[in-house]
């Protein structure tokens, strides 16, 4: 295995360390207030954000798997960035504000007039999502280059983990949550 892809394996085991930490943090310490993270998202609407995380994560496995095991560093360039530096930089973008956006959001419930705390959590939401974004088209443009099974599964899980982070979690959920 490269050592770039190494590097990439790396920052996500860290990466999924940082958020699932964050996760079980939150919910082991905030335990009353389980529910309120939802905000005022309709319960019509709570199943398709189930059926869609289940279908994000997955996808965030198969795209993983993909940039980790079947691209090879040197086919993967955006820009003036060659190899897996892209990578590098979209996973942290995805990764960090994603462990941030728990703990903002139950600072933000028990400061409920303060927007700081809000619009920190619009923002943190906003780069996973541009930055899931960013994958898709970086994915997308190495369609010239690869065409495999492996390769249209890793785009279809990042379309799912796209409607995920930048529409459900980045535009849907801040509508609905206001302390």
């Amino acid at each position: 295995m490269h050592t770039q892809q190494l590097t990439l394996g790396l920052v996500n085991v860290v990466g999924g360390i940082l958020v699932l930490g964050s996760y079980a943090h939150g919910l082991i310490t905030h335990p009353a207030n389980r529910d309120a993270i939802w905000g005022d998202v309709p319960e019509a609407i709570k199943p398709l954000y189930t059926a869609n995380m289940l279908l994000a994560a997955a996808g965030y496995l198969a795209f993983t798997y993909f940039v980790l095991f079947r691209l090879h560093p040197d086919s993967a360039q955006l820009a003036s960035l060659s190899g897996y530096k892209v990578f590098y930089i979209i996973y942290a973008l995805i990764l960090l504000p994603s462990a941030l956006w728990m703990p903002l959001t139950y600072a933000s419930l028990g400061h409920p007039d303060s927007s700081l705390y809000y619009w920190a959590i619009r923002i943190t939401l906003a780069v996973v999502g541009l930055a899931s974004l960013g994958l898709l088209g970086v994915l997308l443009s190495l369609h010239s280059s690869e065409s495999s099974p492996t390769y249209w599964l890793a785009v279809a899980g990042c379309v799912f983990f796209c409607i995920q982070t930048a529409v459900l979690d980045a535009i849907v959920w801040p509508a609905f949550f206001r302390v």
